[in-house]
């Protein structure tokens, strides 16, 4: 039987929480200070804490410092409110497994119990090292950054990645952008069985249509003007791993036939070459289009799509994960303090409230450098709103929003936006919280000048 410790001073709701979770075949004993933890705790035997965050002699982080200390990695769930929640990720960083927010839904708590059973315990190094994922490129898994967020919307994408990533089955991420497509690809890969060969990433919006073809498939040497020796396009540095395109949504229509070809058959043929080459890919692509109104635009092949598609996530937006956003803002922070070679703590209450109201139309990677640049402002230990810009902490200071959220209007929000910008297009690709290559693939989508 799995013994629980709840370590509460709150005597009534520890009995409740206590009877409840025996009810449901859990061995449960109750400390009310971190004292009288740390003496059941030094007895051994439990599975799991769940501790309250404030305590009548310290508090949940003395809790898990004095853990760590004593080399007891027992997973921890910390109880908390939203206005502690800024805590609740320092706990984290010690260690801690997750933290639920009071007043305490039992069907949740229950579910971040048994995930919290269910894993192997590690230590607060091996949790952070187990947050990073794959490199663009690489032949072999290096550690990337990241964080999987809380909410809902986080646990079902990196739900749905554990679950298609071991398959071979082709992937489409849509997402908008910002969201984070390509980390979703590099964990898909990180988590196949073709890990340890090639992720190679291609940017199908960045090729010029007369190139598309040795970019993919390579050339030989004197093929065409230019060609002044032999190239491996990016299907057969891709062998035996996976082929990342991003943007496809961006291909010519006479790419998009060579490209399926390409699918279909497993083999290519290098421009100028004689011979073909096989080659064992699994690919996975993302869009920020539409790519079933393409389709009805006549822009791109409906076999296509199909092709690519064997599996289909999608990546919430930032405003639809909202309780993540103090968890991201203080892991960017992180990032931030080590490049910037600063020691901010943390965000100011307000600070947190701003960034947690806020739209984020340019979703994580607005969110990062918002957070860069207000560490690098920041003048005390934590950021203030006064470190935040404007369109944050104001949100009506511009007048009007131009965040892209309906494919319906986009094409009126870009004109608007670079109406604003005085046709400033770097200016208005950061009202509408897109970067500029976006904005101009779009701007030729609409045949705006």
């Amino acid at each position: 039987m799995e013994r629980i410790l709840i370590v509460d001073d709150d005597i009534t709701f520890a009995l409740m929480l206590r009877t409840w979770l025996s009810k449901r075949g859990f061995d449960v004993e109750t400390a009310s200070t971190v004292a009288a933890a740390r003496t059941a705790l030094g007895s051994g035997g439990f599975s799991l804490v769940l501790s309250d965050m404030r305590l009548p002699d310290q508090d949940g982080i003395a809790l898990l410092q004095w853990m760590a200390g004593a080399g007891i990695e027992t997973p921890v769930i910390v109880m908390t409110s939203y206005a502690e929640i800024q805590n609740a990720v320092r706990c984290m960083k010690l260690g801690a497994r997750d933290y639920v927010a009071k007043p305490v839904n039992p069907d949740e708590l229950l579910k971040k119990i048994r995930e919290a059973l269910e894993k192997p315990v590690e230590t607060p190094v091996e949790a952070k090292n187990a947050r990073r994922g794959a490199a663009k490129a690489a032949p072999a898994p290096t550690p990337l950054d990241y964080i999987e967020g809380r909410s809902d919307a986080s646990r079902r994408l990196y739900e749905y990645i554990r679950l298609v990533a071991p398959t071979n089955m082709s992937v489409l991420v849509n997402g908008a952008s910002g969201t984070g497509k390509e980390h979703v690809a590099q964990l898909i890969h990180r988590n196949s069985k073709r890990a340890g060969k090639p992720f190679v990433a291609v940017d199908c919006g960045a090729i010029p249509r007369e190139l598309a073809a040795s970019e993919f498939f390579g050339h030989v040497k004197g093929s065409f003007t230019g060609a002044v020796s032999d190239k491996k396009g990016a299907f057969e540095a891709a062998d035996g791993g996976t082929l990342f395109l991003d943007e496809v949504g961006n291909l010519t229509y006479e790419t998009q036939v060579q490209l399926l070809r390409a699918l279909q058959e497993r083999r290519i043929r290098p421009v100028g070459g004689n011979r073909e080459i096989p080659v064992d890919i699994r690919l996975v692509a993302a869009t920020n289009e539409d790519l079933e109104a393409a389709i009805a635009r006549g822009t791109f092949r409906a076999d296509l799509y199909h092709r690519i598609n064997s599996f289909s996530l999608r990546v919430p937006s930032l405003r639809e994960r909202r309780e993540d956003i103090p968890l991201f803002a203080d892991f960017f922070l992180d990032q931030a303090n080590r490049e910037l070679d600063k020691r901010i703590v943390g965000f100011e209450a307000k600070a947190v409230k701003a960034l947690a109201g806020y739209e984020w139309p340019g979703n994580l990677r607005q969110l990062k450098n918002t957070v860069m640049s207000a560490t690098l402002l920041a003048a005390g230990d934590y950021i203030t709103v006064g470190d935040l810009p404007r369109e944050i902490t104001e949100p009506s200071a511009s007048g009007m929003s131009f965040s892209l959220h309906d494919p319906v209007s986009e094409e009126e929000q870009i004109r608007r936006a670079l109406a604003a910008a005085g046709g400033n297009k770097s200016q208005a690709a950061k009202l509408l919280g897109i970067d500029r290559k976006t904005l101009y693939n779009k701007m030729h989508l609409y045949g705006i000048e």
